[in-house]
């Protein structure tokens, strides 16, 4: 490995942005796009998507609340890769929550 490859810092991550977007959500449904934007680091328009992607899913309860939207996660939503395809998105989220 090379001296540069060690001092340079790690561009992936073990979750993805849906789940990053899950975890948010679990810790305030009432997030705005433009903040779960900011936490997650990616643009409003790829938190739009991935919202509306795991709404139609079932994944997200979305609610009109005024002039905003509010979000239930379904933790009892079978994760879909067939490799934890037996576990639900609450065995994901538990150990993250903290």
């Amino acid at each position: 490995m090379s001296e540069t490859s060690v001092n340079k810092p790690a561009q992936w991550t073990f979750l993805t942005n849906h789940s990053h977007i899950i975890l948010c959500l679990t810790k305030d449904p009432t997030l705005r796009i433009r903040d779960l934007a900011e936490r997650v680091g990616i643009t409003e328009r790829a938190v739009q998507r991935i919202l509306a992607e795991m709404v139609d899913a079932g994944a997200l309860i979305k609610k009109r609340e005024g002039r905003r939207n509010s979000y239930t996660v379904n933790l009892n939503f079978p994760l879909r890769h067939p490799l934890e395809a037996h576990c639900k998105l609450h065995d994901l989220l538990a150990p993250l929550k903290g």
